[in-house]
């Protein structure tokens, strides 16, 4: 059969050119492939890592625990060599993780850089949760004149969240508020007895917040040919029933299907090629990443969708003499205003009732109270402005916890283990970060990879308003649980590094000035108009809940927009 690589370079066309050429196969690069090949475009989607064929390439997906020589467990020698893939991923997932050390890039500041090199990237690892963002997220940087305005409101967006939302297939429940905009939802799953309970506590004791379910991309029925989740909660292995939404299982198997895809992998980008005499991108530069052998590729438009730092990085070592600083770069902008939702905070409380409940199988999300603080003038907050939102999970003890409170040996010991131990809720937030120029990406030229690419550094810190804010999700967490009547309550509040929540975004802003923003409000670069970045690059502010529902409805938008651009010769 050959080398599968060389047998998809024979396959392309001599000149090496294309209508359009996608960059990054993950959530956004996977929607920019599907959108482009179905509006008639010739595309080439590059992905820097290996190929994973859906279904054939996840081989851990059916095994039990026992079948694992570590009982899912890394090594001491695997954490030594890739802490942060070890960190993020177990013996099971770990596949699908790049390695720390074959990857190096700089931490100035403590930063957690969670990556995924295959076709599909981290599609096949994310944590699935959708919700739109509200209109308050995308006029916040105006009200509280921080960083620049979004050149978009939600009345851009939302027919886009709509569009995608009827694709990719989302459970959960509307709940009319204004903070957490209603989509189009396949039908919720349920809340367990305890979680029905303090959604009820709520309910009776606040007038500013609520309980749902979790708003989850698994499919509580068939949908669109895929599914129905299985409710293993075994996703991170990549998931043969395709009960959930990932670029191999839903998107790349559309644009494939219209014979306009051509995928290359292990092909890493080094540069996007900068034509000076017409003012616009020509292609990119790409690198084997088994031969090292260099290539270039030709295209009329290019999508950016590596992800935040990988995109950052690219444009800065994308250098000619017009953009001496990287390609786009007339703002000073690029790499600037890095930004991650804060994790870190939360506590566990037990309650002592419902001893003659449990629960029936498995489900793949917990529990969502949307953001309650600074949404009106009663619940505007002295010390810190935005706000965050809480993710919990109720259930039972499991018999590994009660294992190391039990005392005792032998038959007893066993008898008690069979029993299940009190309910309990988990709760922890996800806090708005506010985009600082001080937190950024940049290249060290003077060391380098194995590929001879400057590695990417790394500048983070949080600031007195998210400290701020980390004090209230803990005093929230603490008394709701508290007046809900749960004991022993336990709690933790601490900074993980940035990147943890594996939600980066900034980098490339869109914004309305060109002079302070790199993108404008259809994810089109100021300064070289065929080139579109709809990654979590491109967000101009964070917002409090997870972003990846608004980069796919960003890049369907901006794909429809590029190519009614590309017909009347705009570009």
């Amino acid at each position: 059969m050959g080398d599968p690589q060389q047998q998809k370079q024979e396959k392309l066309p001599p000149d090496h050119g294309f209508d359009a050429i996608v960059v990054g196969s993950g959530i956004s690069g996977g929607w920019a492939a599907k959108e482009l090949c179905e509006k008639g475009l010739k595309t080439l989607l590059l992905e820097r890592g290996r190929q994973v064929t859906h279904i054939k390439d996840y081989p851990t997906a059916p095994l039990p625990p026992w079948e694992f020589a570590h009982r899912l467990n890394h090594t001491n020698a695997e954490k030594a060599h890739d802490p942060i893939r070890s960190g993020a991923s177990d013996e099971a997932t770990a596949l699908f993780y790049a390695s720390d050390t074959e990857h190096p890039y700089i931490q100035e500041k403590p930063f957690n850089w969670i990556r995924g090199y295959q076709l599909g990237g981290r599609s096949l690892t994310w944590g699935r949760q959708c919700y739109r963002y509200n209109e308050m997220d995308f006029e916040a940087n105006l009200k509280d004149g921080i960083a620049v305005d979004w050149p978009i409101r939600y009345k851009d967006i939302e027919p886009w969240y709509t569009y995608v939302e009827k694709f990719v297939g989302i459970s959960g429940r509307k709940e009319g508020l204004s903070q957490l905009p209603d989509g189009e939802f396949l039908p919720p799953m349920d809340l367990n007895c305890v979680e029905e309970y303090m959604a009820g506590h709520l309910q009776q004791k606040y007038n500013d917040r609520i309980l749902t379910i979790g708003r989850v991309a698994n499919l509580s029925k068939g949908w669109n040919g895929r599914g129905p989740c299985q409710y293993r909660n075994l996703c991170a292995r990549g998931c043969p029933f395709s009960g959930y939404f990932s670029s191999n299982a839903a998107t790349l198997p559309v644009a494939e299907a219209t014979g306009n895809l051509t995928t290359v992998t292990d092909a890493i980008v080094v540069e996007v090629l900068f034509d000076e005499k017409n003012n616009r991108a020509s292609g990119v530069r790409v690198i084997n990443a088994h031969t090292k052998q260099v290539t270039d590729y030709f295209a009329k438009i290019i999508f950016l969708n590596a992800s935040t730092i990988a995109t950052a990085s690219i444009l800065l070592n994308s250098k000619s003499n017009r953009f001496p600083t990287g390609l786009g770069n007339s703002s000073g902008q690029i790499g600037l205003n890095l930004m991650d939702h804060f994790t870190g905070t939360g506590a566990e409380g037990e309650l002592d009732k419902f001893n003659d409940q449990y629960y029936y199988g498995r489900r793949p999300v917990g529990f969502y109270i949307p953001r309650f603080r600074n949404i009106s003038a009663a619940t505007q907050q002295k010390n810190y402005i935005r706000g965050f939102g809480i993710q919990g999970m109720g259930e039972r003890a499991s018999w590994r916890e009660q294992g190391q409170k039990i005392a005792g040996f032998g038959k007893n010991f066993k008898d008690k283990l069979l029993q299940p131990g009190p309910w309990k809720i988990w709760m922890g937030g996800w806090g708005e970060t506010l985009p600082y120029e001080t937190n950024k990406v940049t290249l060290d030229n003077e060391k380098k990879d194995q590929w001879g690419i400057p590695l990417t550094k790394i500048h983070y810190e949080y600031h007195d308003n998210e400290e701020a804010m980390r004090k209230d999700i803990l005093a929230s967490i603490e008394e709701m649980l508290g007046s809900a009547g749960f004991k022993n309550i336990n709690s933790y509040s601490y900074l993980h590094p940035g990147g943890s929540a594996v939600h980066e975004m900034g980098t490339a802003r869109m914004g309305r000035d060109p002079k302070t923003s790199v993108l404008n409000g259809f994810n089109q670069m100021h300064d070289v108009k065929n080139v579109f970045i709809t990654d979590g690059s491109c967000m101009t502010s964070s917002g409090t809940s997870n972003p990846s529902l608004t980069y796919m409805a960003l890049t369907a938008r901006a794909c429809d927009y590029a190519v009614a651009e590309l017909k009347k010769g705009n570009i």
